[in-house]
């Protein structure tokens, strides 16, 4: 049964990119321009290895538009990009198109952090002028090391699990957002311990607020990740629950586009994530 249903997911993957009959199974209702977009330009939503398990999630997954996310695994490196383009529609999937093509370009070329935020600033600065711009958290881990460095572009800080306690990192004063910069940004720096979460994350799923007007806050996300993990969940399931999690904490009515990536680093749940999938 294993092997059949992994032959079945490997058709379907492969031949996803050649035709829109599995695109159009898998819809409900018809995604607005923005959202199409968006969807086209994520990588895949999980990623997992012997070493790291990658997931995101965005949200309101029919009309998203200013938030996106990126990732790559070259060797013992693992590089991640969230960001949050400003205003809502058309215009900041365009904004965030430009900009994950420019972390792309500049992310192949080898570029160090700073090199690679100063390239994405000058892509939105130049294509959009000084009104438009999007707030980002670039990462770099060394997964031989544990060396994490990142850089915060005028977004919310990332946030670490470690078992079931939250961990921010050392303070490092953000930069500008993209697109507003006048110097090259400056490296935040710490390191993981084996099995740590980090969570990359727009404010939307922070600021996400009910009728009464609570906050989904912080701990609350971490809460919820935390249980997950001493539950056995997978990534991909956390990940999914949460979305749905935060839709329920704000009625279904989200105010913004709410996004998140959960990087999981030697946390043991790797293989049985493969085999699952």
């Amino acid at each position: 049964m294993r092997a059949l249903v992994s032959l079945v997911a490997e058709l379907v993957v492969v031949n996803d990119a050649y035709s829109d009959v599995f695109s159009r199974l898998r819809r409900r209702k018809t995604l607005s321009l923005a959202a199409e977009i968006q969807w086209e330009l994520l990588p895949p939503l999980t990623f997992g290895t012997e070493r790291v398990v990658i997931t995101g999630g965005l949200e309101p997954a029919y009309e998203i538009g200013g938030d996106t996310f990126d990732y790559a695994v070259n060797g013992s490196s693992v590089d991640l990009l969230v960001l949050d383009s400003v205003g809502h529609g058309l215009p900041a999937a365009v904004l965030a198109s430009v900009a994950v093509g420019a972390y792309r370009h500049a992310r192949r070329n080898m570029l160090d952090l700073p090199d690679i935020a100063a390239e994405i600033d000058e892509a939105i600065a130049g294509q959009f002028g000084a009104s438009q711009f999007a707030t980002a958290v670039l990462a770099r881990l060394d997964l031989d090391t544990g060396r994490l460095r990142w850089i915060n572009a005028g977004h919310p800080d990332p946030l670490i699990l470690r078992g079931a306690s939250l961990v921010h990192p050392p303070h490092c004063s953000p930069s500008r957002p993209l697109g507003l910069q006048s110097s090259k940004p400056v490296c935040c720096e710490t390191r993981l311990e084996p099995g740590d979460r980090l969570l990359l994350y727009t404010d939307g799923i922070t600021e996400a607020r009910s009728p009464e007007g609570e906050f989904f806050g912080e701990e609350r996300l971490a809460d919820f990740i935390a249980t997950a993990s001493a539950a056995g969940d997978p990534a991909p399931e956390t990940v999914r629950r949460l979305m749905r999690s935060v839709l329920t904490h704000q009625a279904d009515q989200l105010q913004d586009d709410a996004s998140i990536v959960v990087l999981e680093w030697l946390t043991g749940e790797e293989q049985q994530l493969q085999l699952q999938l």
